[in-house]
């Protein structure tokens, strides 16, 4: 059996942030978020989160992860103090205990995997998770005998210069034999200068420990501040985006792209410059995004194409084209093989197959049927000031331009609005309806000058 505990009680002061640092957002997920995500490959039996600053915000924030349970650190004193916390929790569990970090996002379930296998091949009463960096100015050095066996941890300002060449550093990540480790952690003690308890120190008084460095350092990467975010954005970009091409999706311009990786890109996609895929977006076989193109919580087809537009929350179909310059939102739902083009916006709107709203159009709260052909300013007036109403036009119907249906209004199957109507009634079925005055002519206008 094992059980995870996750810190997450800080503030992060350094973010300058009255959100939680665990909160902070990074590629459509939490850092907490992601922590637990890094527990795939595990399953384990317990998932506790140790809050503490905002806790209430926390567990909000993670609502729908319905196996993790919140432990409250009320004072932050130290990560041995954090683990504490678990005592009556875990009374009478004869498991395992991994201690993660909350602002630690980067983590590979495979790491984990394997940090708890050795643990337990070892029989191990405690493993550290430790890194070999390349640069480890300021981090504390492991030291070990023949065979990974932990002798001691030295802190940077401590180590001599000898002990700076060590290049093995410690990740903050731990499995315990948790008996062993619920013996030692009422006896930890606060002679630091941070007057903290540190779970560090309970390593100490355990036997056998071993260590197993991470395979790519930047795993143990924590988030302080946020410039640290960003770097652990940028080394989450370069995972998915590699992922993505090994994948058979093609980047024209990787630098210029972003990707969260609750995205899904089909083979054979290809993704323009300065182009953004966010939250839980699925593109298509053959499709082609951007340049310049932002695609967040929608769904687009295969052999689409979107051309420096912006689509959320909606449906784009098959051979579909969609801009320049177009804005579908708020579960626009397009059908097969329509052309929505420039200056084109649609709102909660579902637009049948094969039909064309190729420029300078509104939209919202429609219906249309199959083969309908929008005329150039073409808009729905569907708020009244206090509600939205619907418009509902059927199949093989043109509106010239500059039309405007008042909402709520039926336009039939067939039907033909005359250019720079405004139609606030419905129209029945194979009709033309013209809802304009009729042209007037005044000779000779101009005044004269005197």
């Amino acid at each position: 059996m094992v059980a995870v505990a996750i810190l997450a009680a800080g503030r992060g002061t350094r973010m300058k942030s009255s959100l939680p640092k665990v909160l902070h957002p990074l590629g459509g997920r939490s850092l907490v978020e992601r922590v637990l995500e890094s527990l795939s490959s595990i399953a384990p039996e317990r998932i506790f989160v140790i809050v503490g600053y905002e806790g209430e915000r926390v567990k909000q924030a993670l609502d729908r992860y319905s196996n993790v349970e919140f432990v409250e650190q009320a004072e932050q004193l130290g990560t041995g103090h954090a683990v504490q916390q678990l005592l009556p929790h875990l009374d009478g569990f004869r498991g395992d205990l991994l201690v993660l970090n909350g602002d630690v996002p980067l983590m590979r379930p495979q790491t984990l995997e394997s940090l708890l296998k050795t643990h337990r091949d070892r029989d191990n009463a405690a493993t550290l998770l430790t890194a070999q960096h390349p640069n480890p100015q300021g981090y504390g050095r492991v030291f070990c005998q023949g065979n990974n066996l932990f002798q001691q941890i030295v802190e940077h300002r401590d180590c001599t210069d000898a002990q700076k060449q060590n290049p093995r550093i410690n990740a903050g990540i731990y499995c315990f034999d948790w008996p062993k480790l619920s013996q030692i952690l009422p006896k930890l003690q606060t002679n630091n200068d941070q007057g903290e308890y540190y779970i560090t120190d309970a390593v100490n008084y355990l036997d056998p420990v071993t260590v197993v460095d991470v395979e790519d350092y930047q795993e143990i990467l924590g988030i302080n501040d946020r410039k640290q975010l960003a770097a652990a954005y940028d080394i989450l970009q370069t995972r998915l985006k590699d992922a993505a091409m090994a994948s058979g999706v093609t980047l024209i311009d990787p630098h210029s792209v972003t990707l969260d990786d609750t995205i899904v890109l089909e083979p054979d996609t290809i993704i323009e410059p300065n182009t953004h895929i966010r939250g839980h977006s699925v593109i298509g076989s053959g499709s082609r995004i951007g340049p310049g193109s932002l695609i967040e919580n929608s769904t687009i087809g295969r052999n689409v194409t979107v051309l420096y537009s912006v689509v959320s929350d909606s449906i784009v179909a098959e051979g579909s084209r969609v801009g320049p310059y177009a804005h579908l939102r708020g579960r626009a739902d397009i059908g097969e093989g329509c052309r929505i083009g420039n200056f084109v916006e649609i709102k909660q709107t579902q637009v049948g197959a094969k039909t064309n709203i190729a420029h300078l159009s509104y939209l919202g709260n429609a219906t249309l049927g199959e083969r309908v052909n929008i005329g150039a300013g073409t808009i729905t007036a569907n708020y009244d000031g206090f509600n939205k109403h619907p418009t509902h036009i059927g199949s093989r119907t043109k509106t010239g331009s500059n039309s405007v249906l008042v909402a709520p209004v039926n336009i039939g199957e067939d039907t033909t609005i005359a250019a720079g109507s405004v139609i606030t009634e419905d129209v029945p079925d194979d009709s033309l309806a013209i809802a304009r005055s009729r042209q007037t002519i005044k000779a000779s206008w101009k005044p004269k000058m005197s």
